[in-house]
């Protein structure tokens, strides 16, 4: 069966920059790369003909959701073990799903064929675990991995080798990374530690505005020149999950919405003009926000739940009956 996939990435956002020919191999570079990048002209596309397959911390729990939540049905997925994305990162590679690190396996690289996860050779050049993510790069023909538990770092990820390349200047476990101007970016970090944000440019990584709260946990999404920050763990004063919808746009943070239920530690994919979050805290629900032709947040309703206590799952857009 032919899998129909978009170039989506951990924070649901396509993801497309410019691959230099006399750029070295480990840098993403090239002087006008910003200018160069572009996303995906996202179309409307009718709620029920949207599906999600859906791959939680316990594989065998694996669901495909309709876009519409008239729909749920179990997924069968065969891994090496129930316990293979628990704390990993994800991204699509030359139109593959690819899983990268985690709790158990904290160097692996899995690839998606067929509704089943297969471990390569090729493995991350550091141990990424508790916070690490992944972001699909150079019109989905790489994948940017980056961060972990107290690493900078990120490496580039081709489909068959890994390599080297900045490491930003903050901390930023689970910080998450989404597209700002079309940029790789993150934004905060675990443990109320800062509320710094940062891009990755052709030269490094450089700070933008910091986000109005000490947050983590939340989950980002590249929009036309700007970025959405969703839910999320707020600390101190603004302590525990967040309800708030932000907007990063001309380096500026504002809230544009807020979710029906708080929520953190959830993943969001962008179908269309519509943003499905699935979100982390009890009832663990499932929201759709969609937006205008602008870009301009129009609506959030809860079109269901997850079936169980799910957080960072795994997420693409497929077919009706695909693993079913």
């Amino acid at each position: 069966m032919l899998l129909e996939l978009i170039i989506f990435n951990l924070a649901g956002a396509a993801v497309q920059l410019r691959d230099d020919l006399n750029c070295p191999e480990n840098q993403l570079c090239g002087d006008d790369a910003a200018e160069n990048t572009t996303t995906t002209e996202l179309m409307p596309i009718e709620t029920n003909e949207v599906f999600i397959l859906v791959i939680p911390l316990r594989v065998d729990k694996s669901y495909l959701q309709s876009g519409d939540g008239s729909s749920q049905i179990s997924a069968t997925i065969d891994a090496p073990d129930n316990n293979y994305v628990y704390d990993a990162a994800y991204a699509l590679v030359n139109g593959k799903l690819h899983i990268f690190g985690g709790a158990y396996d904290k160097t692996k690289i899995a690839r998606f064929d067929d509704c089943s996860l297969n471990k390569l050779t090729v493995r991350l050049n550091e141990e990424r675990r508790f916070g690490l993510a992944a972001l699909s790069i150079e019109n989905g023909k790489k994948a940017l991995i980056c961060f972990g538990y107290n690493l900078k770092t990120c490496e580039i990820f081709d489909g068959a080798t890994t390599v080297q390349t900045f490491a930003s200047d903050w901390t930023h476990r689970y910080g998450g990374l989404g597209l700002y101007k079309n940029q790789p970016t993150s934004v905060g970090c675990y443990d109320g530690e800062h509320k710094k944000a940062e891009t990755l440019s052709a030269t490094g990584w450089t700070s933008l505005p910091d986000h109005p709260k000490v947050i983590s946990s939340h989950s980002l999404v590249g929009l036309d020149q700007s970025m959405l920050l969703i839910g999320g763990y707020g600390y101190g004063n603004d302590c525990c999950s967040q309800t708030g919808i932000w907007q990063l746009k001309e380096e500026n943070w504002n809230q544009i919405g807020e979710l029906l239920k708080a929520a953190y530690s959830g993943s969001a994919i962008y179908i269309g003009r519509s943003i499905y979050y699935f979100g982390f805290k009890s009832p663990y629900a499932i929201q759709k926000l969609d937006f205008n032709e602008e870009g301009e947040l129009q609506n959030v309703e809860q079109i269901g739940n997850q079936p169980g206590n799910f957080y960072w799952p795994v997420l693409f857009q497929t077919v009706s009956d695909y693993c079913i």
